[in-house]
């Protein structure tokens, strides 16, 4: 039997398979067992920020001294060490962790702090978001999951996009009944196709929570950790929310990991009174891989902005020039990246296409999404790019 036969025979997945069998990863490159290469656009949806198999991160998690396993309610030193870090790095009135496994576990954590905290039940979000596949986060994303699971949290209500002066207009409206235990969306909406609030946008609905007790969720799965130029997506505002979700890069892809990060009144009020117990959350080896994470971006965040800034130009640059079939929508912020072709099939084409020629992407609905290694070199997008081209031309 094939891979492929095996996976079809005892393999469950939540959607179809792209058309690529890995063998091994190293930087932007991903190579099939036949030795073919691919170009690494994708970045394991904002998991791949520093590429694949950085060394300073391989060496780390190599560490044989540590334990195999740590029960959540001990004490361990590396968690100390990770906590202090995501203190020091995230904005400073978020100064406590709580500890989750993956994207969809931090969120789940975070609504049911700002539920506790609030003592209420409702949560605003955007129409069509997504925050993960546990019930909670699928509660606040695209209202069609309501349609495949019955049973979703009540209470849930979305904000149409486009998120502008009368959006804001409807969330006041609604914020006003003080019923409203958090807002939560990403602060660059990328599986919405790189959709980029408006700092007024952003300021006036910070505002609109604190005036009425609604903590204000950033979802920074995907945008944290330097994908759209600032270490947290956040950080384009001025704003200071309540509550952060951290996820994906966080780890390298090493291990599964995420983390709550939230307001010292916050985490007092709701710790060792909600149920945020996870047996795998920051795992030792994920621990590791973390610690060493943050501490390559710490030591390397010169270059890797400046490589950022001149890798975000050149695919301004270069993307115009590609002939869609019609002039397609281009939104970029940082390495978060987006090209609305206007039509979902054409998308799926494309990227299906692309596969086979040796490039990787995703799709959001009609729109291209390209998530780049943060040191990714010119030569290989300008690769990327020629592949991209031979595609839809």
């Amino acid at each position: 039997m094939t891979v492929k036969e095996k996976d079809d025979k005892y393999f469950g997945r939540g959607g179809p398979a792209l058309n690529l069998e890995v063998e091994k990863a190293k930087g932007s490159l991903i190579f099939d067992p036949s030795g073919k290469k691919y170009i690494d656009f994708l970045g394991g949806a904002g998991v791949g920020n520093l590429g694949w198999g950085l060394e300073e991160v391989e060496m780390a998690i190599r560490n044989s001294e540590r334990p195999s396993y740590v029960y959540p309610h001990f004490y361990y030193k590396p968690w100390a060490e990770l906590a202090e870090q995501l203190a020091a790095i995230t904005p400073e009135h978020l100064t406590t962790s709580f500890r989750a496994t993956g994207g969809s576990e931090a969120v789940d954590a975070a609504l049911q702090m700002a539920m506790m905290y609030t003592g209420r039940k409702k949560i605003l979000s955007i129409e069509g978001s997504y925050h993960g596949n546990t019930f909670g986060a699928l509660s606040v994303a695209s209202s069609s999951n309501g349609k495949k699971f019955h049973n979703l949290l009540s209470g849930c209500e979305k904000i149409k996009p486009p998120l502008e002066k009368n959006a804001l207009q409807e969330i006041e409206e609604k914020l006003k009944g003080n019923e409203y235990a958090a807002f939560i969306m990403e602060p660059v909406i990328v599986n919405l196709g790189v959709v980029i609030p408006e700092k007024d946008y952003m300021e006036k609905l910070d505002r609109l929570c604190k005036e009425h007790g609604t903590l204000l969720i950033m979802d920074e799965a995907i945008t944290g950790f330097f994908r759209t130029g600032k270490f947290f997506a956040s950080e384009h505002y001025n704003i200071k929310p309540d509550i952060m979700c951290l996820a994906k890069a966080i780890s390298s892809g090493y291990a599964g990991m995420g983390a709550v990060m939230t307001t010292d009144k916050v985490a007092k009020a709701v710790e060792g009174k909600v149920g945020l117990y996870s047996s795998y959350g920051w795992h030792p080896v994920g621990t590791d891989a973390a610690i060493a994470t943050i501490n390559y971006m710490l030591n390397n965040t010169e270059e890797l902005l400046d490589n950022m800034e001149s890798i975000s130009q050149l695919f301004k640059d270069e993307l115009p020039k590609l002939r869609f079939r019609e002039e397609p929508e281009i939104r970029i912020k940082g390495l978060a990246i987006a090209v609305d072709v206007g039509d979902e099939d054409y998308a799926s084409e494309i990227k299906k296409k692309a596969v086979e020629h040796g490039l990787l992407m995703n799709t959001e609905g009609s729109s291209l999404s390209f998530l780049p290694a943060l040191n990714i070199d010119s030569k290989t997008v300008l690769e990327g790019i020629k592949i991209l081209k031979e595609v839809v031309e």
